[in-house]
């Protein structure tokens, strides 16, 4: 995420950034040229529902890998080109027959036995893949380890797919970067409007759910990038506490904020793979919480200081609140932002710069020398200088130039920084204002209307950010988007964000609006604003 950004998010500052849904609009036929690939049949369903269809033999496992390999193909490597896939696993379909024989046999895992999962290219799997980042650097990085989340899903019996593509270096490379590209494997596309900002480092794990190429995807996050892309692709996406999902073989950032998520159709799904994924809290089933009347007398935190200035998302939020109220809860209105120390937004961008300078030496210490070409972040500078041609061909390497800058984490300004931050996001933050209000959980929506890709300039986003996201990702807290409409074809999420450990009760919350809006809605991989005919005919020039 780029420097801007970051520090809107941070400090809830703004950027230089009508009816519940927006498919009135749709109802023409868009442009001939816009071709349907829309999934259809199993792999369009949700990944609990593609579990009851294994279950039930109505699939086998096999085929139901070599269905999203043929995806994968049409729309990501062809068609649309969507690029949210960079590697496939070759071993997958292997893996596929050797489930079905298994369950023939009676012997079953898990319940995510069979299911293809796709993770995003910075957590490292034990299969023949490489784990990247997307950089050059990296290309040959294939370290035959498992993140203990792999293994928490391989243990379920779930199928590692593949790798899916990402902002390079979870973004954390440039203040100038754009969002979903990476040299490797060049820019994720938004399926939903192919020229638009498919947001977040989790880029290609959000495009990738929502184009129906796995049964669900993991990103990870260290502010905003799986929130993001989530509510940029119209998904459910879940960024739990810091610490339940552990870190170990994961690229990283911040060790106080990183983590990995499910990102899914369904709230379900991501409770399941939650399920899994989180190897630190084995006793709690993440899925028990989720009830139609979960929200029953729940008192909901309304942030309408975060609801930001577009007027389309205030009503689509407004639509959220009344579907909220239908579900049962109580709304309480917040109005007033918690006040922040001076300088948080540069702290809170230091603190993640420490971070990742310690961190990242670390890593690439571990890797192997025969394959990973860079020992510690100043080798990686250099590499990337001395192949500009590939890896700064459309913006520089800013942030890991101030970042080589930083002292070390023993330093009082580190230690300085991280209690200062963690003190304004938790206790005077997020849990001042569940305490004060006397609330269960905070709402707001999860994020803007997403711009179009810009080469030229970078990240350009809307004036004004909606949502409070930066404070649960700073305190590690947890933080979960569902998908409360779209405007013009583009979905847009509304965030349910809680205390620490509230993990299993935010997906219920999040469950129960889910179950009483059902406003996700289907990419229909327009190739821009112009394939909405209302649109097209009102950019017409109109004689007199």
């Amino acid at each position: 995420m780029k420097k801007h950004l970051i520090l809107a998010l941070t400090t809830g500052l703004s950027l230089s950034a009508c009816s519940p849904s927006d498919q009135s609009v749709l109802t023409e036929q868009t442009s001939p040229s816009v071709v349907d690939y829309q999934a259809k049949g199993i792999i369009s369903k949700s990944l609990p529902e593609i579990v009851e269809a294994l279950n039930n033999g109505e699939i086998s496992s096999e085929a139901l890998v070599t269905l999203y390999l043929d995806r994968i193909e049409a729309i990501d490597k062809q068609g649309p080109r969507l690029q949210a896939v960079l590697n496939v696993n070759p071993d997958a379909l292997i893996l596929a027959k050797e489930l079905d024989v298994m369950r023939a046999n009676g012997v079953i895992k898990g319940p995510l036995h069979g299911v293809p999962i796709l993770l995003k290219d910075n957590i490292e799997t034990l299969d023949n893949m490489p784990t990247t980042a997307g950089a050059l650097a990296l290309k040959d990085n294939i370290t035959h380890r498992d993140s203990p989340l792999v293994a928490g899903l391989r243990a379920q019996g779930a199928i590692i797919l593949g790798k899916t593509n990402l902002s390079q270096w979870a973004n954390f490379r440039s203040e100038g970067s754009m969002s979903g590209w990476s040299a490797l494997g060049g820019q994720v596309r938004n399926p939903h409007m192919l020229d638009r900002n498919p947001c977040g480092s989790s880029s290609g794990s959000g495009a990738a759910t929502a184009a129906s190429l796995a049964a669900g995807t993991v990103g990870t996050e260290t502010n905003g990038s799986i929130i993001c892309p989530s509510n940029a692709n119209g998904i459910v996406g879940f960024k739990p506490t810091v610490g339940i999902v552990p870190q170990q073989h994961i690229i990283p950032i911040s060790e106080s904020q990183d983590t990995a998520g499910p990102m899914t159709k369904s709230v379900k799904g991501a409770a399941m793979l939650m399920n899994a994924m989180a190897t630190t809290t084995p006793d709690i089933d993440y899925t028990s919480g989720l009830n139609a009347n979960a929200l029953k007398g729940v008192r909901v935190g309304v942030l309408n200081f975060a609801k930001g200035s577009s007027s389309q998302i205030i009503q689509r939020f407004d639509t959220a609140l009344a579907d909220l109220v239908a579900a049962g809860a109580i709304l309480v209105n917040i109005d007033q932002r918690p006040k922040a120390p001076e300088g948080l937004g540069k702290m809170s961008y230091d603190l993640l710069k420490y971070e990742f300078k310690d961190g990242i030496n670390t890593y690439l210490a571990s890797t192997s020398s025969q394959q990973v070409p860079v020992r510690t972040l100043q080798e990686l500078i250099d590499f990337n200088q001395a192949n500009s041609d590939i890896e700064l061909a459309l913006f520089d390497q800013s942030i890991f130039v101030s970042s080589q800058s930083m002292d070390a984490l023993e330093s009082k300004a580190y230690k300085t920084a991280v209690a200062r931050v963690q003190k304004a996001t938790r206790e005077d933050g997020v849990d001042k204002l569940l305490t004060e209000h006397n609330v269960d959980v905070l709402i707001a929506p999860s994020g803007p209307v997403v711009p179009r890709v810009d080469a030229i300039n970078g990240d350009v986003w809307p004036n004004s950010w909606p949502g409070f996201g930066s404070y649960a990702a700073q305190a590690g807290y947890p933080h979960v988007t569902v998908p409360m409409g779209d405007i013009n074809a583009l979905s847009v999420g509304v965030s349910f964000i809680g205390t620490k450990f509230t993990d299993a009760d935010l997906l219920g919350f999040a469950y129960a609006y889910e179950q009483q809006s059902q406003r996700r809605i289907e990419p229909r991989y327009l190739a821009n604003a112009e394939d909405i005919p209302a649109i097209a005919d009102a950019m017409k020039a109109k004689s007199h």
